[in-house]
């Protein structure tokens, strides 16, 4: 199994389309039996995870599905249609390397066990409780600065299926010991961790990293 992420970037009539395809593609991908899973996504500068932080202007759809179908979903309907009115896509295929949590109370992702040293993608996602959203929202400007200034990020932006709490992070490092220092030595992050532990303020939590097979497009 493999993982493909796309981000479609927009200009301003092609939000109103953008956001008409979110809402017309949830069935045409409930209906694909090609797919395991799948997120349509919302992206932002992942600076605050408010509202204000959403750009209207790029777009995304993470599919799960066997390699053998990548080709037929990448030339299929959903994909095609918004490349009729994106501006630029960027696509990324890429091979579960580990996960923990869960996504819509449900694994998304098939392990497989290979040797690898190349680029790593990472996916945050949370489901905040709504009674900590406040609390949550002051810990990320710290934790933001700080991953923007970590040593071997390529990218970062932020994800979502709602503008309040449901967010996340996708972000690309040249390898998988940068990122792991971020995630346990930075100060910022580890500080996060343990409020999180302390508090208790996601419902649902998920960390997972990739292998970036493939990429073409930029972000």
């Amino acid at each position: 199994m493999i993982t493909v992420l796309y981000f479609w970037d927009v200009n301003r009539a092609g939000a109103v389309r953008a956001s008409t395809r979110m809402a017309l593609d949830r069935s045409t991908l409930k209906r694909d039996p090609a797919i395991s899973f799948f997120k349509l996504l919302g992206t932002g500068k992942g600076e605050t995870f408010t509202p204000r932080d959403a750009n209207p202007h790029r777009w995304g759809l993470l599919v799960t599905l066997k390699e053998e179908d990548l080709e037929k979903f990448d030339h299929g309907k959903v994909a095609n249609n918004w490349r009729k009115f994106a501006v630029s896509e960027y696509r990324a295929i890429l091979k579960p390397i580990s996960s923990h949590g869960a996504w819509s109370m449900r694994e998304p992702f098939i392990i497989e066990q290979f040797p690898w040293d190349g680029p790593i993608a990472a996916i945050t996602r949370a489901r905040i409780k709504w009674r900590f959203n406040r609390t949550f929202w002051r810990a990320v400007p710290s934790v933001t600065s700080s991953l923007h200034a970590a040593p071997g990020l390529r990218h970062a932006i932020g994800i979502g299926e709602a503008p309040i709490g449901l967010q996340g992070t996708f972000s690309i490092w040249e390898s998988a010991k940068e990122l792991r220092d971020f995630a346990y030595k930075g100060a910022a992050h580890t500080t996060a961790i343990a409020q999180t532990e302390k508090l208790g303020w996601y419902a649902e939590e998920l960390f997972a990293r990739f292998a970036i097979i493939e990429e073409s497009g930029s972000l």
